[in-house]
């Protein structure tokens, strides 16, 4: 290998060198030089992110004992990028310097453009001077170390730290999220010195592991006074480097500036040859690899070194798409059976080592059963790695800089992917390492304070509809008290204390109109609520008397999994959500049980509810059944046919669709072989449902989207209902709160939670402007990516393509919209989601599902044209893949925005985080799903007491018509004399009643006021209101004591050691909690005695006693006292509060 390496000083050039072979040759080379860096440099951002990602997987492959550090160093943001965007990079390019100031223990890779190497960059002592090394044990003053993060770092003060950049204190810890870090850090300090230093989840706040130290690093950014051109020289070491550049020729050609032929070494360094001459006492290394010399400039005279590789894409023949059915399937066969033939002859004829490539366990066993079947392939024994590479290469000889074992005899070395034996699409290569951010699931949980506006309605359960009149502090004797101001009718003002922030929820009725506030005191509430309380009774009660007259219907048992099924799951590419896995879960038990299978699954655009379809209907598949998909558009009938093919290629199953797409020669051909039981799954649009379409053993049924098809065509599923499984798949997301109304009355799954990774949306609102787009392009091409143009004329359509054309000459435009003809359509969006271009300019075709995962940039003019749901569905086609994904919402050039237009958008830009599918449809959207779930009879019972209360009445109904238990459960109220609830509750007692009486009471309560213990989140401990309101509410909905438990340890690991009052409201939840469960209404206790009061007497009367009196509570002591009755209310438990 001594020889591969050229010596200090020289210049050498790699000939044919395919483009799939280098990231192996340059992870060799870089190897070779223990402890020294090597740089590469190459023509496109998108080629660097590739390359040194491929780099990080071959280091692991090849002398994985010799370690490599593998550096991707981006370039400098666009001026017009977003501050999201920019940030981000910003991020990156730091954590890369900061690296290059460690002296490193490996060899090192940096990757980047010239661009990048060359362009304006931090100083180097400066950059240096401003970071800061903590360790634990150090003492730091606490109020200095924040004034330098604030001050001297740049860092913001949040409530809480999510971000990088971003800094959160409470009691003796602070929260700093370092702009080179990939997760934010909790400082835990006793007194001025570092206990502890944790990493921490941004989106659950909780503790992950102890680290020892951490390196600050200030906010730099190439623009800062000490930053110039070629800065980035001064970071590299005065050791030998070795520099690689990937096709020399090409660099030349298109960064001319880069490689003027300079050679002072004075001033900004902005030329390679600059470097080259400033470096020339470190003798560095200058290598280029290329696939064809021709003879680059700047190795003129230099050493040549052939390697013969070649692409193992090259004799991979891939079938023809216009073929149908049956023949297409028998083609990709023989067109696969011809690949092993060549697998077969490089290791026989030529005596080549194989490998193949898989991305997980499952491809790489179905590949070795897939060999055994062919008699050529059967006696060959491969070798597997796993990992993701851009494509194989053929590579002659016993090469050194391909350190793979061989056999003896071998002759050379042949990779091979995965996706290439398959005959699918290449993968997307992606960097691995990403920034922890916060995602939010769940996201219509019951009330969002933060969320709230003022004037925004909300139901009181007492009271009835109230308006959000904003948080305030109240001046009560001796301190103050926060409160929620709520406004009722004829402007009556009730304050609610923090720790009763349950009793309100939000009022989202079914349409636009106010709701009639509330009247205090009036009877008219009561009436309301009774009425809707009925009225979900009676609903339930339908929906479990069609629950049962299903039943009465026999279905098919399909049988349990087939071996195949789980290696087929283990291929998936993705980590399953668990709202995921619990939807496949749900799906398959009712496909294996006798009753025909009815199930809904909801979710937000982009959340793998088309995974759930394709695992159960690979199920029915391999039971010997049919399968039909049926979907309201063709677009999307041919997205649903590349995926289910692209899954399933490597199993023999017949796929293929009967819609607009295909003529009606092949269409007639499709439904024949249909009822011939030649295909497997057909997908289809409403054509599907024709008179003349037969199947000869259907067995699933699976409708997407169902909320697009119309009464007739819901008719004739209803009619194939009776006894096929039917799987209905809705993107109208469903607020949780009804799904866990109806859960127990419906079939119901719903995902909700985004898939690992998946960031929210950032939406840009801002008017049309030329550099904005440009920006915009230039950044998501940068990454790799593609972009989405709509533009909603078919008129201008073209100009408007021309126009991109212009700005970025380099890249390929294509156009689609609904006018065009069939085959032209479908071929552009094939083209366009198999990456042969990189804009998009359409019209709103892309609404109705496309699935584009490369595409992470949508660019909307005209926004203010749309209506909210349909801006939503839009919006939810990018950012369905780990990248963050950008929306730009322009407004056109001349517009004044209409009100309502400008309401909308501001709507999308609030509703920013993940699944707001479900915040936004609680105005236009979501409400519709609900309302069609519900029919109309329920919806003026929705419109009385709100949406959120209505689901909390009809899920209760539900659970008491099924006799579930713990249905029953009626609210315990806690009321002990020697407990305080709420901050600010022990400074004054108000006592009722006869002044002798109150006289008696306030003596009494002086004797034990020194026991007396408030029970609260004191602001000193969680300093953020919403954060407590959040906190208090959760404690209040708690119904176990496991939720109790888990609450407690948050707290104690977000905000440090629990005091005391914390610790009271925590048992008293218990208490409460376990009163529940012994079936006990009110607790209270007076002195010693403990009275619990049951909600519905028994033979002993109405009180929970002990023999025949009241128990008695015998500690001082009052968090004893709290345990104590925690202990006898355990003791008379009826219903599990565990």
């Amino acid at each position: 290998m001594g020889g591969l390496l050229p010596d200090t000083g020289t210049t050498t050039l790699f000939h044919g060198v395919s483009a799939e072979a280098r990231a192996a040759l340059v992870t060799t080379l870089a190897k070779k030089r223990a402890k020294q860096t090597s740089v590469l440099l190459v023509t496109d951002p998108r080629r660097a992110q590739e390359l040194a990602t491929e780099a990080e997987t071959y280091a692991q492959w090849l002398a994985p004992k010799t370690k490599l550090e593998v550096l991707h160093f981006p370039e400098e943001p666009p001026p017009d990028i977003d501050a999201t965007r920019r940030a981000d990079r910003i991020c990156e390019r730091l954590t890369v310097l900061s690296a290059l100031l460690r002296p490193s223990q490996h060899a090192r890779l940096i990757v980047a453009t010239p661009e990048a190497i060359l362009g304006a960059c931090p100083d180097r002592t400066h950059f240096e001077s401003r970071q800061l090394k903590l360790r634990t044990g150090e003492a730091h003053p606490f109020k200095a170390l924040i004034d330098t993060f604030i001050h001297e770092l740049d860092y913001d003060s949040e409530a809480l730290c999510e971000h990088p950049g971003q800094l959160a204190t409470r009691g003796g810890l602070i929260d700093i999220y370092p702009y080179d870090a990939n997760q934010p850090y909790r400082l835990d300090f006793f007194g001025d010195e570092i206990e502890s230093i944790r990493t921490f989840e941004p989106s659950t706040q909780r503790t992950l592991e102890n680290v020892q130290s951490i390196t600050v690093s200030a906010a730099e950014s190439a623009k800062d006074a000490a930053a110039s051109d070629g800065k980035f020289i001064d970071y590299l070491s005065d050791a030998p480097i070795a520099w690689l550049l990937e096709e020399p020729s090409q660099l030349v050609r298109e960064h001319p500036y880069r490689f003027e032929k300079l050679t002072s070494t004075r001033g900004n360094i902005r030329s390679v040859e600059q470097v080259f001459a400033l470096r020339t006492a470190a003798n560095d290394l200058r290598i280029g690899i290329c696939s064809l010399d021709t003879d680059p400039v700047l190795f003129d005279g230099a050493a040549r070194v052939e390697l013969a590789t070649e692409p193992t894409e090259n004799y991979r023949h891939h079938t023809n798409a216009v073929q149908v059915g049956f023949d297409r399937f028998e083609s990709e066969q023989s067109a696969r059976t011809k690949f092993e033939s060549n697998i077969a002859d490089w290791a026989k004829k030529d005596k080549r080592t194989l490998y193949f490539v898989t991305a997980s366990e499952s491809e790489a066993s179905r590949i070795a059963e897939l060999l055994a079947e062919n008699p050529l392939t059967a006696k060959l024994k491969p070798k597997y790695l796993h990992g993701t590479i851009s494509g194989g290469f053929i590579c002659p000889g016993s090469p050194a800089w391909l350190p793979l074992k061989q056999t003896k005899t071998s002759s050379g070395i042949v990779l091979i992917t995965d996706t290439e034996y398959f005959g699918r699409q290449s993968r997307k290569i992606t960097r691995t390492q990403e920034r922890a951010r916060p995602t939010i699931s769940q996201v219509d949980q019951l009330l969002d304070f933060t969320e709230l506006a003022d004037g925004d309605p909300l139901v009181h359960l007492q009271h009835g509809v109230c308006l959000f009149r904003g948080l305030s502090k109240l001046e009560i004797q001796g301190g103050t008290k926060e409160v929620i101001t709520v406004e009722f009718a004829d402007q009556m003002t009730v304050h609610v204390p923090l720790h009763e922030s349950h009793l309100l929820t939000r009022y989202v009725g079914l349409t636009k109109s106010s709701p009639k506030l509330g009247k205090i005191g009036g009877a008219a509430w009561d009436k309301t609520r009774a009425a809707a309380e009925i009225a979900t009774l009676d609903y339930a009660a339908e929906l479990l008397t069609l629950h049962a007259e299903r039943s009465q219907h026999g279905g098919y048992n399909f049988p349990p999994d087939h071996p195949w099924q789980t290696t087929f799951e283990g291929a998936f590419p993705f980590t399953e959500t668990p709202d995921q896995l619990t939807a496949i879960e749900a799906t398959k038990t009712d496909m294996e049980a006798k009753l025909p299978m009815d199930r809904l699954i909801c979710g937000d655009v982009g959340f793998g509810k088309t995974e759930v379809a394709i695992r159960a209907a690979l199920k029915a598949v391999l039971a010997g059944k049919q399968v039909a998909l049926l979907v309201p558009t063709t677009v999307l009938c041919q997205q649903h046919l590349n995926t289910f093919r692209e899954r399933m290629a490597e199993y023999p199953i017949i796929i293929d669709m009967v819609s607009r797409f295909r003529s009606a020669k092949q269409n007639k051909e499709i439904i024949a072989n249909l009822a011939e039981g030649k295909i497997d799954i057909v997908i289809g649009t409403h054509r599907l449902l024709s008179k003349d379409v037969h199947f000869q053993d259907l067995g699933l049924l699976v409708v997407d989207e169902e909320q697009r098809f119309g009464v007739k065509q819901k008719e004739r599923i209803k009619q194939l209902r009776a006894n096929v499984d039917i799987l209905t798949l809705s993107a109208t997301p469903i607020p949780r709160t009804l799904y866990m109304a109806l859960a127990g009355a419906r079939a119901m799954s719903v995902i909700e939670t985004p898939p690992i990774n998946r960031r929210p949306i950032e939406t840009i609102v801002k008017s049309y402007s030329a550099d904005l787009i440009k920006g915009a392009i230039q950044a998501e091409t940068d990454r790799g990516g593609q972009v989405f143009y709509l533009h909603n004329r078919v008129a201008t359509i073209e100009g408007v393509a021309h126009q991109v054309r212009e700005m970025h000459p380099k890249l390929r435009v294509a156009v689609g919209h609904g006018q065009m003809e069939e085959g032209q359509l479908e071929k552009i969006m094939t083209q366009f989601v198999a990456g042969d271009f990189d804009v998009l300019v359409c019209t709103t075709i892309i609404e109705s599902g496309i699935d584009i995962p490369n595409c992470n940039t949508l660019i909307i003019e005209g926004a203010d044209r749309f209506g909210l749901a349909q801006l939503y569905q839009i919006r939810g086609r990018v950012g369905r893949f780990k990248r963050q994904a950008y929306a730009y919402l322009l407004l056109h050039r001349h517009a004044a925005l209409v009100d309502n237009a400008q309401k909308r958008l501001n709507a999308l830009k609030q509703h920013n985080q993940l699944g707001a599918g479900f915040r936004i449809a609680m105005r236009d959207l979501e409400l519709r799903g609900a309302g069609n779930l519900l029919g109309s009879q329920q919806s003026g019972h929705i419109a009385g007491v709100g949406f959120e209360l209505y689901c909390q009445l009809l899920k209760q109904s539900v659970a008491r018509l099924k006799g579930e238990p713990g249905a029953d459960r009626i609210r315990a109220e806690v009321k002990l004399d020697f407990i305080a609830t709420g901050e600010g509750g022990t400074r004054s007692r108000r006592t009722s009643g006869s002044f002798a009486f109150a006289a008696i009471k306030e003596s009494e309560y002086r004797d034990h006021s020194d026991q007396l213990i408030e029970a609260a989140l004191p602001a000193d401990y969680v300093a953020e209101p919403r954060l407590r309101i959040d906190l208090y509410r959760r404690l209040a909905l708690a119904n176990t004591d496991a939720i109790i438990q888990e609450i407690a340890e948050e707290l104690a690991d977000r905000f440090g050691k629990l005091p005391r009052a914390t610790q009271a409201l925590i048992e008293v939840s218990r208490v409460r909690v376990f009163a529940e469960g012994a079936g006990v209404r009110r607790v209270e206790s007076e002195s010693e005695r403990l009275i619990c009061r049951l909600a519905q007497p028994d033979k002993s009367g109405e009180f929970l006693k002990t023999g025949a009196r009241f128990p008695r509570l015998s500690a001082k002591d009052p968090l004893i006292r709290l345990q104590e009755i925690q202990k006898f209310l355990i003791r008379n438990q009826k219903s599990p509060a565990h």
